[in-house]
C-alpha cells in the first residue's frame, strides 16, 4: 500500500517578504502568501487530493495557510492538531533581524552557518527579552526546559520526531491521509529523517513557500518517491530564492 503524505511550507509571512529571521516570532501572512495559500489548495483540488486529517504548528502563519487550504478544499470540516514541535525553528537573538543586513555586517559564512548547519544554533535569547517565548501565553503549559531560547536544526529534529513517531506516523499507518502544514525548518527536520539526509548534505536543502510537497511512503513509512506539485521552473525558482536569502546585498 502506498502512503501519500503531502507537507506544505506556509505561504510567504510578512517577514519573509521583509528578509527577516521570524523564528516562532507570530508573524502574519503578506498578501503574497495569501496568494500562495489559495494557489495550493487550488492545486491541490485540481490533482484530486483528499485527506482526513491534518497537522500544523501554533503559529499563525502556517495556521492560516492550513485554513485557505481546507477551503479551497471543501474541507473545512477537516480535524486539526496543532503543536509547538511543528513550530519553525527558534533563530534566537536573530529574530527580527535581516538577513542581508545581517550578512553585510557579520559575513556570509557566519550567517549560513547560523542558517544552515546541522549543530550550531544562533546566539540564544535571555529570559527577560521580550521575544523570548517562555513569556507567550501560548507555551504557559510547557515545561521551561521545552521553551527554546535558540535552535539548530538539529534541536529542531529532535523536537519534531516524537511528535511524528507517537502522534502523525500512527494516523499515517491506520490509513488516513495527512496534510502537514508547517514551516521552513521543521518541515526541512521531517525531510531529513524521511530521506535519511546526512548530517553535511542538509545545509544544500531548500522548501519554497506555498508549494505542496508530495511523499509516496510504504507501509513501514519509507519514502518510494517523492516531488512537488506544479511547475518545475517555479519551483526550482522559488527554492533559489530560499537559499538566496543570506547573501549580502
Amino acid at each position: 500500500m502506498v502512503h501519500k503524505l503531502v507537507l506544505l511550507r506556509h505561504g510567504e509571512s510578512v517577514w519573509n517578504k521583509e528578509n527577516r529571521f521570524t523564528g516562532w516570532t507570530d508573524v502574519p501572512l503578506s498578501e503574497d502568501g495569501v496568494k500562495e495559500a489559495h494557489r495550493a489548495g487550488r492545486l491541490l483540488a485540481g490533482e484530486g487530493y483528499s485527506f482526513d486529517s491534518a497537522y500544523t504548528s501554533t503559529l499563525k502563519r502556517a495556521i492560516k495557510t492550513l485554513w485557505i487550504v481546507m477551503e479551497e478544499m471543501d474541507l473545512m470540516w477537516l480535524p486539526v492538531c496543532r503543536s509547538w514541535r511543528l513550530n519553525e525553528r527558534h533563530y534566537g537573538a536573530l529574530q527580527g533581524y535581516n538577513k542581508a543586513e545581517m550578512a553585510a555586517e557579520r559575513g556570509e559564512a557566519q550567517v549560513k552557518l547560523w542558517r544552515r548547519s546541522y549543530d550550531v544554533p544562533p546566539p540564544p535569547l535571555q529570559d527577560d527579552d521580550p521575544r523570548y517565548p517562555g513569556n507567550d501565553p501560548k507555551y504557559a503549559k510547557l515545561s521551561k526546559d521545552d521553551i527554546p531560547r535558540s535552535e539548530c536544526l538539529k534541536d529542531t529534529v529532535d523536537r519534531f520526531l516524537p511528535y511524528w513517531n507517537d502522534v502523525i506516523a500512527p494516523a499515517i499507518r491506520s490509513g488516513e491521509k495527512v496534510l502537514i502544514v508547517a514551516h521552513g525548518n521543521s518541515l526541512r527536520a521531517l525531510v531529513k529523517y524521511l530521506d535519511r539526509i546526512p548530517d553535511d548534505e542538509i545545509p544544500g536543502l531548500n522548501i519554497p513557500t506555498g508549494i505542496p510537497l508530495v511523499y509516496d511512503l510504504d507501509d513501514e513509512l519509507k519514502p518510494q518517491n517523492h516531488y512537488y506539485l506544479g511547475d518545475a521552473d517555479s519551483v526550482l525558482k522559488a527554492q533559489q530564492a530560499v537559499a538566496n536569502q543570506g547573501k549580502a546585498k
